[in-house]
């Protein structure tokens, strides 16, 4: 037997785009010789549809789409992913398309309801196993999160499935690639059948999926492993219901990972949505080199444009390393100083400011002339704005709403600084694109004379450290002082992680990357009393 794995990129709501694609992978698996072919989790719509489930056109939509397609299906089983209506009930469900129609329905039994996943909005649960018969072969589905469960895999092979059959929707994090092999392990360990785990590839929204689909042999070992960040078709062969082993495998390392999750989702987001191009401050710091580098692998240098928007304070070195990276990627380049419209404003003020000594409220109008000019020429061109911010200073409030904050897609916002640095000189290994110099001179936003981050910031050593701590693992204040960091410091960044929550929630979508960012895993009142400072001393006072 042999079954064709389907990992694609699905554009969320284009129901007869996505039933082509779906005709031409099932063209393409029956070419190849498949008896069976799986496609992704709710391969039909999209995924995650979100509201859009709650539309009953929306679901009437899919409807007559799947029938259409189900009429195409000959001479070959395809597995296709479909938001189902049954009656006043909804569900995640797959149906079974040979001979022309719908031959069996699987409604997902697990419905994640934690960081990303909001499925009990929209969904039911199914209760009942699903098992169909090609060559011989008794076929067992469950949907995406009934794998992290025992139960939907013990009652496909009670209901006498010699093979399981996965398709998922798993959203890319640092984590997530080890986590599935350990849950689909436990699930063969169980059962004693091998698995075949689909998954969808592609950025939805903040999300980026890695496909990174595979087959593992009842034994727990990998059989077949598909790429990640790419959209494939492959043939798995079996022997009955033994999978034959193909050599291949995922590079370990974090860097390559994490760098194609930012290409994909800054590609996605721009082509879903059509926009011409994108464009960027580039002010000659790591953060917007990073995003530069992102832009052009994943757009091409012809549909990005970095504008440098240099004040008084700008360092001679950050004009002629910004020029030197245009010039290397080949992207259109242009300089407009802010200067004369920074004294206008002043000028205008200067009554209102009179006997005030110069502070942050004059370092963040230089932000936001710099973030008004991005967004004139997005308005007049098209092109959407990329910020440049990372998760470090979105954490800490390190930035000024409607300045630097100010775009529609935030390419670096659950990137760390550290993380930043070290996929520059990931990227720099392919084939060097970032200045040196912009990598190893201390960071500045370049406000005032001879500022650096930390005369404001704890190193990013010592602020990723606490922010991986308190954000991504949910440690209290007092367990992240025990690991050795400074008191002062956890006091500080707890502190300015809170108080900053209204800037995370006017910032930009970004791509996630991490098993916590700030988007839809991140849900905290604006407006809150607790605090968790006691237990690193005294709470501090508010400012």
């Amino acid at each position: 037997m042999r079954i064709a794995l389907a990992q694609l990129d699905q554009r969320l709501g284009d129901l007869a785009g996505n039933a082509r694609v779906l005709v031409d992978a099932i063209a393409q698996a029956r070419r190849g010789g498949a008896s069976l072919v799986v496609t992704p989790e709710l391969s039909l719509c999209g995924y995650p549809p979100e509201d859009l489930v709650l539309r009953p056109a929306f679901l009437d939509a899919c409807a007559a789409e799947l029938a259409a397609l189900a009429a195409q299906v000959k001479d070959i089983v395809a597995l296709v992913g479909f938001p189902e209506r049954n009656g006043a009930l909804r569900h995640n469900a797959v149906a079974v398309l040979r001979d022309g129609r719908v031959a069996a329905v699987y409604r997902k039994q697990h419905l994640p309801n934690y960081t990303v996943f909001d499925e009990e909005r929209y969904f039911a649960p199914g209760t009942a196993p699903c098992v169909f018969e090609v060559d011989g072969v008794r076929c067992g589905v469950i949907i995406c999160e009934d794998c992290w469960f025992a139960d939907a895999a013990a009652q496909a092979r009670a209901a006498g499935a010699s093979i399981v059959i996965v398709p998922n929707g798993s959203p890319y994090h640092t984590q997530q690639q080890a986590a599935r092999r350990t849950q689909v392990a436990a699930r063969v360990r169980e059962t004693g059948l091998p698995f075949v785990y689909v998954n969808r590839v592609g950025g939805q929204d903040e999300l980026v999926f890695d496909g990174a689909s595979f087959v593992m042999d009842a034994g727990g070992t990998i059989a077949q492993q598909l790429p990640a960040w790419h959209e494939t078709l492959a043939i798995a062969q079996f022997d009955g219901a033994t999978p034959r082993p193909v050599r291949g495998g995922l590079d370990p390392a974090l860097e390559p990972h994490v760098y194609q999750a930012l290409v994909m989702g800054v590609r996605d987001y721009v082509g879903k949505n059509r926009f011409p191009g994108v464009l960027l401050g580039l002010s000659g710091g790591v953060d917007s080199a990073l995003t530069l580098a992102v832009a052009v692998d994943a757009l091409g240098a012809e549909r990005v444009r970095a504008v440098m928007l240099p004040s008084k304070y700008s360092a001679a070195i950050s004009l002629e390393d910004a020029r030197e990276m245009a010039r290397i990627l080949g992207v259109r380049y242009d300089e407009i100083p802010i200067g004369p419209m920074f004294d206008a404003f002043l000028a205008s003020l200067t009554s209102e400011f009179a006997g005030l000594a110069p502070d942050a409220t004059e370092e963040n109008i230089q932000a936001r002339i710099r973030g008004t000019l991005l967004m004139a020429l997005s308005n007049k061109f098209g092109a959407i704005v990329l910020t440049t911010g990372n998760k470090s200073e979105m954490a800490v409030g390190y930035a000024t709403l409607y300045g630097d904050m100010a775009g529609g897609f935030a390419v670096l916002k659950d990137i760390s600084k550290t993380l930043v640095y070290r996929l520059c000189r990931y990227r720099n290994g392919l084939g060097r694109v970032i200045p040196e110099r912009i990598i190893v001179r201390a960071p500045s936003a370049e406000l005032r004379p001879g500022q650096t981050d930390q005369d404001s910031l704890p190193s990013y050593d010592v602020l990723d450290a606490i922010l991986e701590a308190y954000v991504e693992q949910n440690r209290a204040p007092a367990d992240i002082v025990a690991q050795g960091l400074p008191a002062d410091d956890v006091r500080k960044v707890v502190r300015l992680i809170k108080v900053n929550e209204y800037k995370r929630r006017q910032a930009a979508v970004g791509i996630r990357i991490t098993p916590r960012g700030f988007g839809k895993d991140w849900r905290y009142p604006i407006t809150s009393a607790w605090n968790e400072w006691e237990s690193v001393g005294s709470p501090p006072r508010l400012n």
